[in-house]
């Protein structure tokens, strides 16, 4: 894949992962987030960090979970390994905050996670199927 495809595959795929995680933030942050972690929050999220993860994250995940997908042509391989590595990476975030904070809710750990898997799970579905069409 030339690299002007690999720049369109990473910016198609961080603009899914803004998208779906922007939706599931707005959804959540009240009803969920503050409810549980209000004496924690910031007045405003620091955006710049915020982008700094989502950079990172969804290059891990194309590099690590969709390109070796493509690979083996397995749409299954992308979905499970995406799921996984959402699983691993929210997970280490929130047993960490678990383990290290007071008060942090076991709730907030459990919902994390499973978002954290189900999200990186349909973000690197779709990017197995933009890198395919972009081939």
């Amino acid at each position: 894949m030339s690299l002007g495809k690999q720049f369109a595959l990473y910016a198609i795929t961080l603009v899914v992962f803004l998208g779906i995680d922007t939706m599931w933030l707005l959804t959540m942050s009240d009803r969920f987030y503050k409810k549980n972690l209000g004496h924690l929050m910031r007045e405003s999220p620091d955006l710049l960090v915020a982008l700094a993860f989502y950079l990172l994250y969804v290059l891990v995940a194309l590099i690590i979970v969709v390109m070796p997908a493509v690979d083996k042509e397995s749409l299954l391989q992308a979905v499970g390994f995406g799921a996984l590595l959402g699983v691993a990476a929210y997970g280490t975030y929130d047993i960490t905050n678990l383990s290290t904070l007071r008060d942090w809710p076991v709730i907030v750990t459990v919902v994390d996670i499973i978002w954290g898997g189900i999200l990186t799970g349909v973000v690197s579905a779709a990017g197995y199927l933009v890198a395919n069409w972009l081939k």
